[in-house]
């Protein structure tokens, strides 16, 4: 099979819950399932979305809004929250960095890892249940944030990253992405989130449809733009990105464009 069709592969069975069968993995194959990732995921951007539509027969939006992240965990195996609450507990262990990686390894949650799991869900139901406020159109919404958070694990394992210690997954993917290849994925999933925003923003009118369409652009810088902070602080702390770190930048992403996207209508 092709590098491209591995790499779809990888990417669903790294990405989502989807059997995929066995990939042999090299530079190339990790390369095409990072920039792939979106493709992957979009059978599950589009189950959220449809939950999230639920709304406009009836269904309360914060109940849609629980009911969509409960679609996400499962269909991701909640790994992406576990990189959460791993990271937190191991950015909050301390400056030391084996320390910081040996509390990130041992799998227990912590504290300060429960409650960042707690606060970010909670922030991502409420943000969510704001937005189902429009219907059909917020659940379209919805889903390309979904889809954009996905996104943002190619740049954080571009060329320009360092993998950190003792993580087989960090030694397989990061480094694999050209600078320029994670940059144009940047922008096309940017496009389609301003795409999927248009059908809300029509409806709005000279002010609001300004503030409306500025909110919206802010939402994708600032919802890019946290991922790589958190980069910076990993290779601060840890030395380099592991798969934690990877799976904490997409809830990362995911909870900063919601909540900004909530400021738009």
């Amino acid at each position: 099979m092709s590098t491209t069709g591995d790499g779809l592969r990888l990417a669903l069975g790294t990405f989502t819950r989807i059997p995929s069968g066995t990939v042999t993995l090299d530079g190339g194959t990790a390369r095409a399932a990072l920039l792939l990732a979106p493709v992957a995921v979009l059978p599950l951007a589009l189950l959220a979305g449809l939950v999230a539509a639920g709304v406009e027969v009836g269904l309360p939006p914060l109940v849609a809004g629980g009911l969509v992240l409960l679609v996400l965990a499962h269909g991701s195996r909640a790994m992406h929250l576990d990189g959460l609450a791993d990271v937190v507990d191991g950015l909050g262990a301390g400056w030391d960095r084996e320390r910081a990686l040996t509390v990130m390894r041992c799998g227990d949650i912590g504290p300060m890892g429960a409650a960042a799991l707690v606060l970010v869900l909670l922030l991502q139901a409420a943000a969510i249940a704001d937005l189902l406020a429009a219907g059909w159109r917020g659940a379209l919404v919805v889903a390309a944030a979904v889809l954009l958070s996905r996104s943002v694990c190619a740049r954080l394992c571009a060329t320009d990253a360092t993998p950190a210690d003792g993580s087989r997954m960090a030694a397989a993917f990061v480094g694999t992405v050209p600078v320029v290849a994670a940059g144009a994925l940047a922008i096309v999933m940017a496009g389609v989130l301003l795409l999927a925003t248009l059908p809300q923003l029509s409806l709005l009118e000279g002010r609001d449809l300004l503030r409306g369409g500025l909110m919206v652009l802010l939402a994708v810088v600032l919802g890019l733009l946290a991922p790589v902070l958190l980069r910076e602080k990993a290779l601060a702390v840890l030395g380099g990105i592991n798969g934690d770190v990877l799976g904490a930048a997409v809830e990362v992403t995911l909870t900063t464009t919601l909540v900004v996207l909530t400021l738009a209508w």
